[in-house]
């Protein structure tokens, strides 16, 4: 299987050198077993090392050896990372998943963090409080959610409610969404949108819409990255939204190399 690259956007990186990265990449079952495969996992690695900040999804890892390899790998291709995550979330301990976060310091450096606690979620979002001195908004609040695709109108519908309580905690109004919301063809269509208040409320910006495909095995929009309008209007010279799949040739032939979806976001200074 092939990671594709979304070509131009290349170009728009190397002007945009200061730039902070931002990157969320969900990978298939992310476990011992893919961490056993050196090349699936030097792949990775160099994706991370493209990014200042990157979350990576469906980590099953209740021990924490795979997060703990990745991120020693990744500190010996392009130091220094550090890592801020969750406790294992689901319903089903074997499948349970964690929200992992590498960043690059000191470029970045995290704030503050909290597990939000409701029952609308599969796996509620890890919310982390990020700074850096690499953007004209110097903290910001990510928020990552990896919905079940079942459930997916009901849990992005849910975000609504994390972003209030993100705001009302954090004291801030910088906040993005990130992560595979399963938020396109047969899980999101139709009428669905109309029982999403992410979507449909005004003060919310979707940066990835649905002409745009983030998933390797489909041209499904199933990554999403939403942010508040307050946001994004006092820094629109800010943002800049790409996606791209690192092309890395005959070593991504291997089908158990998918990563399923990868998306990015740049903010600049």
């Amino acid at each position: 299987m092939r990671w594709v690259c979304a070509l131009g956007l290349l170009s728009a990186l190397l002007h945009l050198s200061t730039s902070l990265l931002l990157g969320a990449f969900n990978i298939r079952i992310f476990g011992a077993k893919k961490a056993s495969n050196n090349t699936l996992m030097d792949i990775i690695a160099t994706v991370v090392c493209r990014y200042d900040i990157i979350l990576i999804q469906e980590v099953r890892d209740s021990h924490l050896t795979v997060t703990n390899k990745l991120k020693d790998l990744v500190n010996t291709k392009c130091p220094t990372y550090n890592a801020n995550y969750s406790a294992p979330l689901g319903t089903h301990a074997p499948t349970n998943e964690r929200y992992v976060f590498l960043f690059r310091e000191p470029q970045v450096s995290v704030v503050d963090s909290y597990q939000y606690v409701g029952t609308a979620f599969t796996r509620p979002p890890y919310i982390v409080k990020f700074s850096s001195t690499h953007t004209a908004v110097k903290e910001f609040v990510l928020i990552p959610q990896h919905t079940r695709p079942e459930d997916a109108v009901e849990q992005i519908n849910a975000l609504c409610d994390v972003v209030d309580d993100v705001i009302s905690k954090m004291k801030t109004q910088n906040v993005v969404l990130l992560g595979d919301f399963n938020a396109g063809c047969t899980y999101v269509k139709g009428d669905g949108w109309k029982h999403i208040r992410l979507f449909t409320e005004k003060r919310f910006h979707w940066l990835i819409d649905d002409t745009q495909f983030t998933s390797v095995a489909s041209d499904c929009p199933y990554d999403r990255w939403t942010d508040t309008h307050t946001h994004t209007h006092s820094h629109s010279h800010t943002l800049i939204v790409f996606l791209y799949l690192q092309d890395c040739g005959h070593r991504c032939d291997d089908p158990q190399s998918d990563a399923q979806h990868c998306s990015g976001l740049s903010l600049r200074p």
